[in-house]
């Protein structure tokens, strides 16, 4: 997921259409291989990048667009998508293969890529309860194991070196977050004024580590084999750019916090030993191991900081769905009652800490 604000307020769009005529006629002059004509169906669950199956007479693909209307110039970059998961291949790192990236708004309203369609289960549960034990462990080990990986490439050796700026990446992401929240506020929430506050003033120092961070590493964002625990793909890299590697560990630590009853399913309330799921410090250490770390210092900042995050996200998505030119409108209203739920939930560790 990503955010924008529009800078005005935008009517209705329809993001759920593409000119399939006009597709087919682009890609088979362009991708080899290709043969139309084409069926274009949009994938229900998205909030930020329109996502579509695409099925035609040389098979079967999926096509990531930006949103119609007017955005924010960072944000939905798909040529960004493309380009590190292009970069990745073959890295040790799962990503479906790129296939083609048009960048002429012309063809179906605005940018796009395609890439193979990877056949296999996606889960939107993480206490994974259609499971056996031992897979569930298999499934964390491979998320983790991953992630590691993921933060052990060195940018340069895959061209990756310029895809972001190096250092500072917690105060850059901090002020970011912060205008982009401001962007998008519907109204105050307290807790988050607090927990902004709070984060301004307890930044660790810059530590010198750089990696390729996905930025929203999470469970339902990856496909995995369709009868074993191995991970096939990593999905949805728009948030991906050169950052700490200790952001993305942080962020998908929230999950074993947040409660399984509300939008985002967590794993609070869980024994999840019991379930064969580490907990959040066993998988907080295979990483770091993984990673030659002893130990991750400001753990409770870094979650605090990624609670945040979260909410100034979620902040964007329900503006959009109010402005009209959201993936998935209602879900996106239902996603902005999460706001002040993850604010507290940040502002709590920040006192703790």
């Amino acid at each position: 997921m990503s955010t924008d604000a529009t800078a005005r307020e935008a009517t209705p769009l329809d993001v759920t259409a593409l000119d399939e005529t006009a597709l087919a006629r682009w890609l088979e002059a362009h991708l080899p291989g290709f043969r139309g004509p084409l069926k274009s169906k949009k994938f229900g669950d998205g909030q930020s990048n329109p996502t579509f199956l695409i099925e035609a007479a040389s098979g079967a693909y999926v096509l990531r667009r930006k949103p119609p209307g007017l955005l924010l110039k960072s944000a939905h970059a798909v040529d960004r998508e493309f380009r590190v998961q292009k970069a990745l291949a073959g890295s040790g790192v799962p990503v479906a293969r790129m296939d083609i990236l048009c960048e002429d708004d012309s063809v179906v309203g605005s940018a796009f890529y395609v890439m193979e369609r990877v056949p296999g289960r996606i889960f939107w549960d993480p206490a994974l309860p259609e499971l056996s034990n031992a897979d569930r462990t298999a499934i964390y080990d491979e998320m983790n194991k991953a992630l590691a990986s993921l933060h052990r490439i060195d940018p340069a050796a895959v061209g990756l070196s310029d895809f972001g700026r190096p250092g500072s990446y917690f105060a850059r992401q901090f002020k970011r977050w912060t205008d982009q929240y401001r962007a998008s506020e519907t109204g105050t929430v307290a807790d988050m004024d607090a927990l902004i506050d709070w984060l301004s003033r307890n930044t660790p120092p810059d530590d010198g580590r750089v990696a390729i961070v996905h930025g929203d590493y999470r469970l339902d964002n990856m496909i995995f084999h369709a009868r074993e625990p191995k991970l096939l793909a990593v999905l949805d890299w728009e948030l991906s750019t050169l950052g700490h590697p200790y952001a993305d560990i942080s962020y998908q630590c929230m999950q074993w916090r947040l409660s399984n009853e509300s939008i985002f399913k967590g794993l609070g309330g869980f024994d999840r030993p019991a379930l064969g799921i580490p907990s959040e410090e066993a998988y907080v250490a295979a990483y770091c191991k993984r990673m030659g770390f002893s130990e991750i210092p400001h753990w409770d900042f870094y979650l605090a900081f990624n609670f945040f995050r979260l909410a100034a996200i979620i902040q964007g998505v329900m503006k959009r769905a109010m402005d009209g030119n959201g993936s998935n409108p209602q879900r996106g209203l239902e996603m902005g009652k999460m706001v002040p739920v993850l604010a507290r939930m940040g502002l709590d560790l920040a006192r703790g800490a």
